[in-house]
């Protein structure tokens, strides 16, 4: 049974539809990636499936429980738990006070971090914990949003460009924490523009363009395929 199921869903601005009937799923302890070029609907979607935007129709379920018509507080304790594009943290608060706001107590069917273990995972937030959030450099932030998030113990962690503006050797820490993530049992939806980024974490990945999706398959599957890659993300092989 899919731990994250979206069917259907339809989101949009006024009568401007954004996202197309989109449908997919996330497997426990698997990494679904959602690659696609800037401005094809893919934030809209996320933030759809976190409540942060309406759906004008579709359904979206945590496991068995359906949090289509459910608000954003509520989809973050059954367990949905987003980093935003733009790590969005409350910057005049210190990286201390950024995690205690989000703690919670660990859930059994949930994967996460204690604000302790966190610290002892990010020696560089250690460091500065009594320091604003705004201090930070970028790759610091993007560590401490993540962390925000994973201290809630959540079902499916949701990543929105999680590689936008940082540095090669940023971008690599970041896999290589995704891929501790997922070989402890974590859930996650990652959404991209980072192509190679994308490819070389996720074990499923859908192919988003002009707010539909357009194509899905295995890493390995569509990077020996090759032929979508090019048609719809512009990736030559």
């Amino acid at each position: 049974m899919a731990v994250l199921s979206v069917s259907s869903l339809r989101v949009g601005y006024g009568s401007d539809l954004v996202v197309q009937a989109v449908d997919l799923d996330i497997r426990r302890g698997e990494i679904v990636c959602v690659l696609g070029r800037n401005g094809v609907g893919k934030t809209t979607m996320v933030n759809a499936i976190m409540g942060l935007l309406p759906s004008m129709s579709g359904s979206i379920h945590l496991g068995a429980s359906d949090l289509t018509s459910v608000p954003p507080y509520r989809r973050s304790t059954a367990g949905l738990a987003l980093v935003p594009q733009g790590r969005r943290l409350f910057k005049e608060l210190s990286v201390r006070q950024n995690l205690e706001v989000a703690a919670r107590s660990p859930r059994k069917d949930g994967h996460g971090w204690t604000v302790t273990e966190v610290f002892d995972r990010f020696p560089s937030l250690a460091r500065r914990a009594d320091i604003v959030a705004a201090a930070l450099s970028g790759g610091e932030q993007q560590m401490l949003s993540l962390s925000r998030a994973m201290v809630t113990w959540p079902k499916v962690l949701l990543l929105d460009e999680p590689s936008e503006g940082l540095a090669p050797i940023i971008i690599e820490q970041i896999a290589q924490l995704l891929g501790e993530l997922r070989r402890s049992g974590a859930s996650i939806l990652l959404i991209e523009q980072n192509v190679g980024f994308g490819l070389s974490v996720a074990d499923r990945v859908y192919i988003m363009s002009k707010g539909a999706i357009v194509a899905s398959g295995t890493s390995a599957e569509l990077e020996a395929e090759g032929t979508r890659l090019e048609r719809f993300l512009g990736v030559g092989h």
